[in-house]
């Protein structure tokens, strides 16, 4: 079965990790992954492209090759690069091990030139050779160039609005596809739908704040997107049930929170009220459900100073 590879980002590695696996398993469910430091091998039958283009932390990702016991490239191992007239070297060197990258960048790239007709380019290549070192093992594989993606654009934004990659990444550890539906119960200024309608996924926010509402919706249609948006509180996700497929959301928290009751008491209704069957990323203010007893699949600790954690449930 294929194999892909996929470099993450440092940055909350412990989330990027389970968004790689979650997204695999979304679209093959008998797929398998290895994870070494911030490397993750997939085995399966869906192109890496697929994972890549839904993921919020991958630097670098490809299809594997070949793994190696040690360095040893022969023409067999060229075959991609028979109708390419591009190509790139990269080294990446995850082990412990040290030696001269650009040399051996330079030296991959004479023997490259030996078996093919592609000529090097560094800047735009058709396609880029990896070599990935690790303590375990080493990989060989290759990547094309991809469509970049457009990121959604906003009209209004607020101080304390959520991250986009943490909440693409929320929605890709619940396994959300293409054509189904979430709902953002304080959706703010949008950020929840935005993400959610780039993936092909239908969003609908909720908020009790009429400015809110407003620029939510100047956001939405700045990006043509057809995300629906009503002004109500949020328990009227009771109401909506049959309209969505999991609930992710970002919990209000603060004093410039405008809100229909205080923060510990929403997240206290919410969880008694949320329907039982829907799927479940929230993220809140840690010290606001320490005391609640809170449980879920996993938790994430999102530290952003020292008065202030967010964790982030997936149930």
């Amino acid at each position: 079965m294929p194999e892909s590879f996929f470099i993450l980002s440092q940055e909350y590695l412990e989330i990027a990790i389970d968004e790689i696996t979650a997204l695999a398993k979304m679209y093959d469910r008998f797929a398998k992954t290895v994870v070494i430091d911030n490397l993750v091998i997939v085995q399966s039958k869906t192109n890496w492209q697929e994972i890549t283009k839904r993921a919020s932390f991958v630097k670098i990702s490809g299809q594997v090759l070949r793994k190696m016991s040690g360095l040893f490239l022969d023409e067999e191992n060229f075959g991609e690069l028979k109708t390419a007239k591009t190509f790139a070297c990269r080294i990446i060197n995850l082990s412990s091990n040290e030696f001269s990258i650009p040399e051996l960048e330079n030296s991959m790239g004479d023997m490259i030139s030996k078996f093919t007709n592609a000529k090097v380019d560094l800047d735009e290549p058709e396609i880029t050779i990896y070599l990935i070192f690790t303590n375990k093992e080493n990989f060989f594989g290759f990547s094309k160039i991809m469509k970049k993606t457009v990121r959604p654009e906003k009209i209004g934004s607020h101080p304390h609005e959520l991250d986009w990659k943490l909440t693409r990444a929320m929605i890709n550890l619940l396994g959300i596809r293409e054509g189904e539906a979430i709902c953002d119960p304080f959706c703010g200024t949008g950020t929840t739908l935005l993400e959610a309608e780039s993936m092909g996924i239908h969003g609908i926010g909720l908020d009790f704040d009429e400015k809110m509402v407003k620029m939510s919706k100047e956001n939405i249609e700045k990006n043509a997107f057809g995300a629906e948006i009503i002004q109500s509180d949020f328990q009227e996700i009771k109401n909506i049930s049959n309209k969505y497929n999991a609930i992710v959301t970002d919990f209000p928290y603060g004093k410039s929170s405008k809100v229909s009751q205080k923060p510990e008491n929403i997240i206290k209704k919410f969880f008694k009220i949320v329907p039982s069957h829907k799927k479940i990323a929230v993220m809140y203010k840690k010290e606001l459900a320490d005391d609640l007893k809170i449980r879920g699949l996993k938790t994430y600790q999102i530290y952003r100073h020292k008065s202030l954690t967010r964790t982030i449930l997936i149930k």
